[in-house]
């Protein structure tokens, strides 16, 4: 009976890790974005689809943005209405709710800045149909593809690896205004359990907790990874989450959750199960700035394999930014490179 406890106590340590190893399984997401992929494709004309598509190993896969500037891919604003429906009927399957929910009304604050810009005299082209969609590769049940919705403030980055594998990162999210002051949106707040959890853990923290967590007075103006293609840790900054005490890591845990659950339940609990086996001894959770509303302020939380960062600097402390990288799979990296060792071994 002991033994068999503790077999079954390996297999719970070690689920997490392969999950962290060989990615994400999600049959019936996967399915779902293929069916709903290719009914979009299906009603392109010839001209749209040479725009929308391209080959996997293109490089333009890895050249991501959430500025405002020159982008590739099928926008919005080029579709016809039945069109733009499927398209985000497809975004919607590879989404959860809350994440849809997200991803959808940050299109919207397009037009809200452009009131806000327009009364400052400046028009810089802000537009809610101005989000493109690209296809890496066929989309197949049994295939290895990708795809990417991205315009101001949204780049969602998907590699699927053999038909189910997925990779879902880079990841970014951004609002500005973070909150809406005025007009029709008034009182959307898209970004606020970013800010609320993560303030409601470092104001759990003791004087002490807290001093070795701040780790600079003044916040980084911008996420400090920006929109580099690939990532390595960063300088490990503020405190061990593994000092953390067991109610402080339940709200550091809901913090996590919060990224998480921007994906549908099928791949976000499993991404739960892995971080469960991470090294809380090498992860941290730093902040840098005030730790008062309404003021500039950034955190980032780095394990061994992830990194997260947010700012609300800009624009009065009012506009966030949000990203999730992974050092080893953005883009697929690691599952692709054991997809291809796997392939060539089965060819000797």
């Amino acid at each position: 009976m002991k033994k068999l406890i503790f077999l079954v106590s390996i297999i719970i340590f070690i689920l997490p890790l392969k999950l962290l190893t060989h990615g994400i399984k999600a049959p019936n997401t996967a399915g779902s974005l293929v069916k709903k992929a290719n009914t979009l494709l299906n009603s392109l004309s010839p001209k749209q689809k040479k725009i929308i598509q391209f080959d996997f190993k293109n490089n333009e896969r890895y050249d991501w943005h959430y500025i405002p500037t020159f982008r590739v891919g099928l926008p919005i604003k080029d579709m016809s209405i039945k069109q733009s429906i499927l398209a985000m009927s497809f975004l919607k399957a590879g989404l959860s709710n809350k994440g849809y929910h997200k991803a959808s009304n940050i299109m919207k604050l397009e037009a809200i800045l452009h009131e806000i810009e327009m009364k400052k005299w400046l028009d810089l082209n802000r537009d809610p149909k101005l989000y493109y969609f690209s296809f890496f590769g066929k989309p197949s049940v049994n295939g290895t593809w990708g795809w990417r919705v991205e315009g101001h403030h949204i780049s969602l980055n998907i590699t699927i690896v053999d038909g189910d594998l997925f990779s879902i990162t880079p990841r970014f999210l951004g609002t500005n205004p973070a909150k809406v002051k005025e007009g029709k949106l008034k009182g959307l707040y898209l970004l606020k359990q970013e800010e609320v959890l993560a303030r409601e853990l470092i104001n759990s923290f003791s004087k002490s907790q807290k001093k070795k967590t701040i780790f600079q007075k003044e916040p980084f103006i911008d996420i400090v990874t920006v929109a580099e293609k690939k990532v390595s840790p960063l300088e490990p900054v503020g405190i061990p989450i593994a000092n953390l005490k067991t109610s402080q890591k339940k709200l550091f845990i809901n913090l996590l959750k919060e990224y998480i659950s921007t994906f549908p339940p099928e791949i976000a609990n499993q991404h739960m199960k892995a971080i469960s086996s991470t090294n809380w001894e090498k992860s941290y959770f730093g902040w840098a700035g005030s730790i008062l509303d309404n003021n500039p302020h950034y955190y980032r939380i780095q394990t061994p394999t992830f990194l997260i960062e947010y700012d609300n600097v800009q624009d009065g402390s009012n506009h966030i930014h949000t990203i999730w990288r992974d050092f080893d799979g953005d883009f697929g990296r690691d599952l692709l490179k054991e997809h291809y060792h796997l392939k060539h071994k089965n060819k000797q």
